[in-house]
């Protein structure tokens, strides 16, 4: 492989239920590292994990120098994860994969490449993924938020398997909000990504922890939490009624001018309530979900609260 001396690595995995995927990922990682820079690390962050997954990463950092643990207080989520890690690391160039072993650590050299090229962040897009029909159309539709969000065309190759410089996390180096999105944080720091095709190999071990409703879940979040798109929506929908409630009022004027009589019935009345009530309520609902993430934010909730680190980790 191609040595790359000026740069040196810090590969950050969130871990969740992972105790038979972390000795081979490790294993895997150990050469590829190696044969890129001489300096390098591998953070996993046990994000709550259910399995034996703290007790084989400390088990690991023990057998590996260069691999350092922090175990999270609960569950937070893979991007919550991510963020503790992503602000744990030590090196130049930030790596982040799943532990699942879908993207082989050797396409990672990939992604260093394309950084070369004066890009800041670099995804490993999928030639072809291995997901269910739902959760593709899952992915799509978060995708598609993620694009208005970032404001950037690369948001629909986003991926978790993702290389970037460790200058832009100094854009979001205090965001404590408990509604992360790592991709969209990067957006608030550069413009400058890129996509690279990588191998996505089938599920070894276990099932993937995001479910449809788990990404739809983080769409929603997504949209009300870093996009203004629902109010903008929110806003059409009520100048669409307006303009409707304006042709059904011109309509039964000119009725009654010209035939002399108004438009009959208590089912037509009520319809037209019942839509308007409805536009209304979407409206309220919307502000509603802005207003209820200002009020977690107020809290001072935090994004995250590590529990322990093995021996050589840094805690911030």
């Amino acid at each position: 492989m191609q040595q790359l001396p000026d740069y040196s690595l810090s590969v950050v995995i969130p871990v969740y239920n992972s105790d038979q995927t972390l000795p081979e990922l490790t294993k895997c990682l150990d050469p590829v590292l190696l044969s890129l820079t001489s300096c390098y690390e591998l953070i996993l962050v046990n994000d709550g994990s259910r399995d034996r997954s703290w007790e084989v990463i400390c088990d690991l950092a023990r057998s590996y120098p260069w691999v350092r643990g922090i175990n999270l207080m609960r569950n937070y989520g893979q991007h919550n994860a991510l963020l503790c890690g992503i602000r744990a690391a030590n090196y130049e160039i930030i790596v982040t994969m799943d532990d699942d072993l879908q993207n082989p650590p050797q396409e990672i050299l990939k992604l260093i490449s394309k950084l070369s090229d004066g890009f800041d962040v670099v995804y490993g897009c999928p030639e072809k993924e291995q997901h269910g029909i739902f959760r593709d159309a899952a992915s799509r539709i978060t995708k598609i938020v993620l694009q208005d969000a970032m404001g950037i065309e690369t948001a629909r190759y986003v991926n978790a398997f993702r290389a970037f410089r460790s200058e832009v996390r100094q854009a979001f180096k205090d965001y404590q909000s408990p509604y992360v999105s790592i991709d969209v944080l990067l957006s608030w720091g550069t413009m400058r990504f890129a996509a690279v095709p990588v191998i996505h190999r089938p599920r070894i071990h276990g099932t993937s922890g995001y479910t449809f409703r788990k990404l739809i879940t983080h769409a929603v979040n997504m949209m009300t939490g870093f996009s203004t798109l629902p109010l903008q929506i929110a806003s059409l929908v009520g100048f669409a009624f307006t303009l409707f409630g304006g042709g059904i009022l011109t309509y039964v004027m000119l009725r009654y001018f010209y035939e002399g009589s108004s438009v009959a019935g208590f089912p037509f009345l009520a319809s037209i309530i019942a839509i308007f009530s409805g536009s209304q309520m979407f409206a309220i609902g919307v502000i509603g979900e802005y207003l209820a993430r200002m009020h977690v934010r107020s809290m001072g909730r935090p994004y995250c609260s590590i529990r322990e680190t093995t021996a050589h980790a840094k805690q911030d």
